[in-house]
Parts: structure tokens; C-alpha cells; sequence
């Protein structure tokens, strides 16, 4: 991405403030696809708490809303102002957010297994392969983009039917196109 990128996104993130956690987009309607979970429901299995990953995670709205359902979760962004907004954000809400900045255009930081993994408003066709090795058994896979479907064209844009062809081999439960928006929920199998 590159420093002018990185530093127009730490212009934009110190003018928008913290903003409220929320499911990505994909999930609206849907939250049920993430189950809560609490600690006392954990200690009772005596399993560590699901892991969760927001890639490209802007103010953390999302990851903090992943971490309110009893997740693990790291959020990574190339802007220090988004990861800023991201721990402030988390800290108001009691929540535990672990940061990672971090260039995407570089490649992922991260590893696996994650169980759930969200990737919204971020697109780079050349990391579609990776995402789903990020998964554990079973888990879910959110991917919002813009899209040409109902918009302009650009080359920030997915073209029609982008996300079925990349991610069509998991199990798709979302799957929509339309006012210049894709969305595609998958679980692995």
C-alpha cells in the first residue's frame, strides 16, 4: 500500500471518531451465524473461547463486535489511527481486542485457525486463496467488497459473481450482489 496510502487512511480515521460496534455488513440480519458465548459457558466445557480475525479492520467496530460475543479476536490495519480507534473502541466497551499493523498488501500476519474471519470493504483477489486456510473446521468465512453489480466499474470494485468464483468451494450461506455492494458468507466444511 504503500506510505500515502497509509497516511491518507490515518487522515481519514482521526476525523470519523470511534464509532459503535456492529456485525460486518454480510451479517446484518444474521448475527446468529457467530453464537455468544460467555466465560461461564466456556469454563463449564472447559474449552479457550473461538478465535476471530478482522482483516483491514478500519475503527474496529467489527472486531470489537466479535469480541463482545465472547471471542478471541485480533484485528490488523495498515493505519495506527484506525488501530487507535479500534483499542479506544474496545476499551469503552470492556472488550479485548488485539491489534496487528500490518500492510495486507504484504500478506497476511497472521495464522490460523481462526473461527471466524472477516474481511470487509478490503479487496485483493491475490489473497482469496489464503483466507479459507485461515479457517478451522466449520468456520465462518465474511467477505464484503464493492462490486460493479448496481455501480460504476473501478478497479477497486469486484466484478459480477467475483466471490462465488473464489470462495465457491465452502459451503456458501450468503451469497448476494447489488447497489455496487458483494457480500458472501461460507463456512469451511
Amino acid at each position: 500500500m504503500g506510505d500515502e496510502d497509509r497516511d491518507r487512511w490515518d487522515r481519514r480515521f482521526a476525523t470519523v471518531g470511534p464509532g459503535l460496534p456492529g456485525p460486518p455488513t454480510a451479517l446484518a440480519g444474521r448475527e446468529d451465524l457467530v453464537p455468544e458465548e460467555d466465560a461461564a459457558q466456556r469454563s463449564s466445557t472447559r474449552r479457550p473461547p473461538g478465535r476471530a480475525l478482522d482483516l483491514a479492520c478500519g475503527r474496529g467496530t467489527v472486531a470489537v463486535w466479535l469480541a463482545s460475543r465472547g471471542l478471541s479476536t485480533t484485528a490488523v490495519d495498515v493505519s495506527p489511527e484506525a488501530l487507535r480507534l479500534t483499542t479506544a473502541l474496545a476499551a469503552k466497551r470492556g472488550a479485548e481486542v488485539t491489534t496487528v499493523l500490518a500492510d495486507l498488501d504484504d500478506g497476511l500476519p497472521v495464522s490460523g485457525p481462526f473461527d471466524v474471519v472477516v474481511c470487509q470493504r478490503f479487496r485483493d483477489p491475490t489473497l482469496y486463496p489464503a483466507l479459507p486456510r485461515l479457517l478451522a473446521p466449520g468456520g465462518l468465512l465474511v467477505v464484503s467488497v464493492l462490486s460493479t453489480v448496481g455501480d460504476e466499474g473501478g478497479s477497486y470494485r469486484a466484478g459480477p459473481g467475483e466471490l462465488r468464483a473464489a470462495f465457491g468451494h465452502l459451503e456458501v450461506l450468503v451469497d448476494e450482489e447489488g447497489r455496487g455492494e458483494a457480500h458472501l458468507v461460507a463456512r469451511v466444511p
